[in-house]
């Protein structure tokens, strides 16, 4: 059955005003300034007047299996479930492994993403974790990228971490090059994933891969990048050699507004500095732990990322750092869409697959979600849950 959606005003993430639009077989059919449809025909309606319709979010970096086991097995956090996915308004996102490879495998994260497909949702993972040598599942990094579906570069692999495997620059460009040339034969992002942790080289070790190959920059997503001033000036210097960084929406501390590491705060900063914003990413790194660590690096506690938090820091970046709506929306949309090379995602647009989010114009909250043409949230109830939800 086609829906029809009618009296959106739309943000494609650029502003185009009121729109209505048709969507079937998980696409967007058709979009126009007013459609009159026949009292006969078989069609669903979606009156949406007085709300804004927005992409479907992208968050890139979630623990879909759970992550954590920095305090031992009991402080292994758990999968992630559908119906929270749907709450804050991701209709795509990349399933990672990080600190643990032992006990969660490429096995477990491509099963538990074929599933979240099979509930309505568009997933994909990168292959490896912090990790190197990388544990892939085909024992070889261009091989999971070209014939695994759901594979689409490497990552999360950690650099200036402790609990890295302190990777050296040979290691970084052999991996990166295999990335790429995955990418290159299956038409696929191809890019390394990087978590940046708060050791003193911060991103130096990517650099140095530049440096001393013919690699491009755009290989690298680093993400953890908004930690406080010396991390937001290294993301203004890699986004101006041409790179592009990733902010991360979850943290385990209460920040307030004006704390650099609050993505919004940090987009604001870099936005007033002339910079690239296009080359900026936010991403929830939902499920995963975020441990505490002491001066030498014993484990105090942790507390688990939250997707809620991903869509939470747009809504600041408009609301209280008074950056444009359309600006703000990229980073979970269009941005990330670019980045990962979802050639149909984070945009509304004909041809397009029907991944929709619905604000409420006065709060800017999430009203309603629709998922590949499916409704899955409506009016802030979820209609639609896992299978053992």
């Amino acid at each position: 059955m086609l829906t029809i959606i009618k009296n959106a005003e739309v943000y494609s993430p650029e502003y185009l005003g009121k729109k209505d639009l048709i969507i079937g077989a998980e696409k967007i059919l058709y979009i126009t300034d007013s459609i009159t449809t026949h009292p006969q025909l078989n069609v669903k309606i979606l009156d949406l007047e007085g709300d804004y319709l927005v992409p479907g979010f992208i968050d890139s970096h979630v623990h879909i299996i759970g992550g954590g086991g920095e305090g031992g097995y009991k402080t292994r956090t758990p999968e992630i479930t559908l119906s929270s996915i749907v709450k804050a308004g991701i209709t795509s996102l990349v399933g990672i492994l990080g600190t643990d490879n032992a006990t969660r495998t490429m096995s477990n994260l491509i099963a538990k993403a074929k599933a979240l497909k099979d509930e309505g949702i568009s997933c994909y993972t990168y292959t490896g974790s912090y990790h190197l040598p990388l544990k892939t599942l085909t024992n070889r990094i261009i091989d999971d990228i070209v014939f695994i579906e759901e594979i689409i570069g490497v990552g999360e692999v950690a650099i200036s971490d402790h609990r890295g495997s302190q990777p050296t620059l040979e290691e970084l460009i052999r991996i990166t090059a295999d990335a790429r040339v995955g990418g290159i034969l299956s038409k696929k992002a191809g890019i390394v994933n990087v978590h940046v942790g708060k050791g003193k080289k911060l991103i130096q070790p990517l650099l140095d891969v530049i440096n001393n190959s013919d690699l491009p920059i755009t290989q690298f997503l680093p993400t953890h990048m908004n930690k406080d001033e010396e991390s937001i000036k290294a993301c203004k210097e890699f986004i101006n050699l041409g790179g592009r960084i990733d902010f991360t929406t979850s943290s385990s501390n209460n920040l307030d507004e004006n704390d650099i590491s609050k993505p919004s705060k940090a987009l604001k900063v870099l936005m007033d500095e002339g910079v690239n914003l296009e080359n900026i990413s936010f991403s929830s790194d939902g499920q995963g732990s975020m441990p505490h660590f002491d001066e030498k690096g014993n484990y105090l506690g942790l507390t688990v990322a939250n997707v809620n938090t991903l869509y939470q820091e747009v809504k600041d970046s408009i609301l209280v750092e008074q950056i444009p709506m359309e600006i703000a929306l990229k980073v979970v949309t269009s941005n990330p869409a670019t980045f990962l090379k979802l050639e149909t995602k984070g945009r509304i647009k004909e041809g397009y697959d029907a991944d929709l989010v619905i604000l409420d114009k006065n709060s800017l909250n999430i009203k309603s979600v629709i998922a590949k043409g499916k409704l899955m949230k409506k009016d802030g109830k979820i209609i639609t849950r896992g299978t053992f939800e």
